[in-house]
C-alpha cells in the first residue's frame, strides 16, 4: 500500500465521514451495474494532466493525482517521449469530462502505484463510469494489472465494441495505434 495521507481510509466509522463528504460536494451516484458494496468518495477535479490522469482538490490547498484504473490513453505529457497518435484527442476528451466535475473515486485492491498516484476506478456525480466510457468512446483501451481487476469484464466487452465499431483510435484498420504503457 503507498502512503496513508488521511483522506482515504477504509472502515465503518470512516464510511459515514465519506458520505457526509460525498454529499457536501454535491454527491455521487452509484452505478447500478457496480459492487454495491464499493466505497467511493466524490473530490473536486483540479486539472486534467492528460487522459488517463488528473488532479482532485483534497482540501487544506493540497491536491492529489489520481491515474484511473484498467485503462490507458495514448501519451500526450511523458517526458522524453512524443506526443502518441490520438493523445490529444484523449487528453481533450478527458477534460471535456472532467473539468469542473467532481470526481467520485472508487479503490480496487491496490492504492497506489509506483509514482505514488492514487489508482481508481472514476465516476461522475450522475453515475457515469468514466474509465468505461473513455474505452468505449474509442480513447482508451484496457490495461489490466492485477490485482486491480474489479471491472477488467466490463473495460474488455467495451473495448471490443469500440474495436468492432472503428471508434477513435480504432478507426485506424481496426488496430490501436499505441501500445500500452505499463
Amino acid at each position: 500500500m503507498g502512503k496513508d495521507f488521511g483522506f482515504w481510509k477504509k472502515g465503518t466509522a470512516l464510511a459515514a465521514a465519506f458520505a457526509a463528504l460525498g454529499s457536501a460536494l454535491g454527491g455521487c451516484a452509484e452505478d447500478a451495474g457496480t459492487d454495491a458494496s464499493a466505497e467511493r468518495a466524490c473530490y473536486p477535479v483540479s486539472r486534467v494532466v492528460d487522459g488517463d490522469t488528473f488532479k482532485i482538490d483534497v482540501g487544506a490547498k493540497r491536491d492529489d493525482t489520481v491515474r484511473m484504473l484498467g485503462i490507458d490513453t495514448p501519451e500526450t505529457v511523458k517526458p522524453d517521449s512524443p506526443v502518441e497518435p490520438y493523445g490529444k484527442e484523449a487528453s481533450e476528451y478527458a477534460k471535456r469530462l472532467l473539468t469542473g466535475a467532481n470526481a467520485c473515486l472508487e479503490l480496487d485492491a491496490g492504492e497506489r502505484d509506483r509514482y505514488d498516484r492514487l489508482l481508481a476506478y472514476v465516476y461522475l456525480e450522475d453515475g457515469t463510469f468514466v474509465n468505461e466510457k473513455l474505452v468505449a468512446e474509442g480513447y482508451a483501451t484496457v490495461l489490466t494489472i492485477p490485482p486491480n481487476v474489479r471491472h477488467a469484464d466490463a473495460l474488455l466487452a467495451a473495448e471490443r465494441r469500440a474495436r468492432e465499431a472503428g471508434l477513435g483510435l480504432w478507426g485506424r484498420g481496426g488496430e490501436a495505434d499505441a501500445s500500452p504503457a505499463p
